[in-house]
């Protein structure tokens, strides 16, 4: 997908972050934009900054985790725009404890997001995405969707079920014009630690302002420069996009060392 002129992109999570950068990415290149998040206000606020570039674009409150809500909402896209090319599943959340601290609730709330939105937003738009003339889903995972992390499980298995998901979904769509990515981000500087359920961190922090401070400092990626790796990653048809230098390191370190890169990742997080 080299044009993006009047193209169809639909976005999750986009009232701040990668998803909020995303939008504007997209729209400065003459897309047309249906924008979600569960927050009303600060999707609102996306589109009318999108709006220096392009008219086309709605804003929408949506539960990614809501089954009906996810099933209606492509055909009031399509209503508005008459078609969907792009779909970015981005919309996330993190949750930051031990199993044993995890309650079921912050799982069940967790992999709502993280993996069922994926899921809807994927399954619900390819009938959609199938009738154009070319199109493109991307799916967000992580880093943490190459590694496992200790305090992390939960964020864990949802974005290694995405990446699975994904990989699975591109080899069935490989012959046909709807092209697959999944992207792995490294630390984006976004608000997703703020945001999190915490009780314990990775190193052992138990203060949540403590740890968000510490991710802040750490996260070397901005928003704007994930977002046009992802846009690159379509218009290059990308399988696999990692983004930054420490998520691909930690690719390399996950290759190399598959069995023994938890004792190299345990002696880091001492460090931090």
């Amino acid at each position: 997908m080299k044009n993006f002129q009047g193209r169809v992109a639909v976005i999750t999570g986009a009232g701040s972050g990668i998803g909020r950068a995303l939008a504007l990415n997209l729209a400065e290149k003459g897309c047309k934009l249906a924008l979600s998040d569960i927050r009303l206000e600060s999707v609102q606020e996306t589109a009318k900054l999108c709006e220096r570039f392009t008219r086309d674009v709605i804003a929408d409150a949506l539960d990614v985790a809501d089954k009906n809500a996810m099933m209606a909402y492509p055909e009031k896209v399509v209503a508005k725009f008459g078609g969907v090319h792009i779909v970015i599943n981005n919309a996330g959340v993190a949750v930051s404890a031990t199993v044993e601290e995890t309650s079921i609730e912050d799982y069940e709330w967790l992999m709502g997001i993280n993996w069922w939105g994926v899921l809807y937003g994927t399954k619900f738009f390819l009938p959609y995405l199938q009738k154009a003339d070319e199109a493109h889903i991307v799916n967000i995972s992580s880093v943490f969707g190459i590694i496992g992390v200790p305090t992390q499980s939960a964020y864990n298995a949802a974005k290694f079920a995405v990446r699975g998901f994904t990989e699975s979904l591109r080899q069935e769509l490989a012959d046909t014009h709807i092209g697959v990515s999944c992207v792995h981000p490294g630390g984006i500087k976004t608000n997703i630690a703020a945001y999190a359920r915490y009780k314990t961190g990775p190193n052992g922090d138990t203060s949540h302002a403590t740890a968000a401070e510490k991710f802040a400092k750490l996260a070397r990626t901005t928003p704007e420069e994930a977002a046009a790796t992802i846009v690159k990653g379509i218009e290059k048809k990308s399988p696999r996009v990692l983004i930054g230098a420490d998520a691909v390191a930690i690719d390399v370190m996950a290759r190399s060392m598959p069995e023994s890169y938890t004792t190299v990742l345990g002696q880091l997080l001492k460090l931090g």
